[in-house]
């Protein structure tokens, strides 16, 4: 039988520390919360290898390094309203609970936003709340948001999802490239949208975010 809490301790010493990520809050959460009961049974035993995995046809729960890597670039507070865009099987929006006040978490796929609401009740995650909506929109309903995080590559990161940012507020996103993709910070500051490449990263593509191919003579 698997030691799962040895197997996240072992996935944040080998894992997150040697790979930058020292916010203490962040380690705290990703050594803490059950990577395992957001994941098939199937997969269960590799539920701290750093890959990205797989809960639904072309949908995963993505690589813990990364993830870790982006949540610390957003730098989320604990007054946060946080958005976050294809939360899988509930994962990304149980961790985001333990850093933020209050976690939108978005999911387009019915079966999956069911079973993410499961999960997240089943772990007493009584701070996030699982809307089936379309992923590239967001959820103006309740913007503006602190922190947006996309749990996936896009191509680029539509304006209505800008749009939703609070002043101050913090976009993370993996985009896409030619080779591999690049994680990206985006932030408004006196209502202007600015943007920084953090670091490498490769991770499998959100549904509804593919650049409309342009028209060609």
């Amino acid at each position: 039988m698997t030691d799962f809490a040895a197997a996240r301790k072992q996935m944040v010493d080998s894992q997150l520390l040697p790979n930058k990520v020292t916010d203490a809050r962040l380690v705290e959460a990703m050594g803490t919360v059950p990577r395992e009961a957001f994941l098939p049974p199937s997969l269960r035993g590799v539920a701290y290898m750093d890959e990205d995995a797989p809960v639904a046809p072309g949908r995963y729960v993505i690589a813990p390094m990364v993830f870790a890597r982006l949540l610390q670039a957003a730098a989320v507070r604990d007054t946060d309203v946080v958005l976050d865009v294809g939360c899988a099987a509930g994962y990304s929006a149980a961790i985001l609970a333990n850093l933020a006040g209050v976690v939108v978490a978005l999911e387009e796929d019915e079966a999956l936003a069911a079973q993410a609401t499961a999960n997240l009740a089943a772990n007493g995650v009584d701070n996030a709340a699982v809307v089936t909506v379309p992923l590239a929109g967001g959820y103006a309903a309740q913007a503006p948001y602190d922190v947006i995080v996309l749990e996936g590559s896009v191509d680029e990161v539509p304006a209505a999802l800008l749009d939703q940012l609070n002043e101050g507020g913090r976009l993370v996103a993996v985009l896409a490239g030619r080779g591999i993709g690049k994680a990206t910070l985006s932030s408004r500051k006196g209502g202007v949208i600015g943007h920084r490449q953090l670091f490498d990263a490769g991770l499998p593509p959100l549904p509804g975010f593919a650049r409309e191919a342009g028209f060609v003579f």
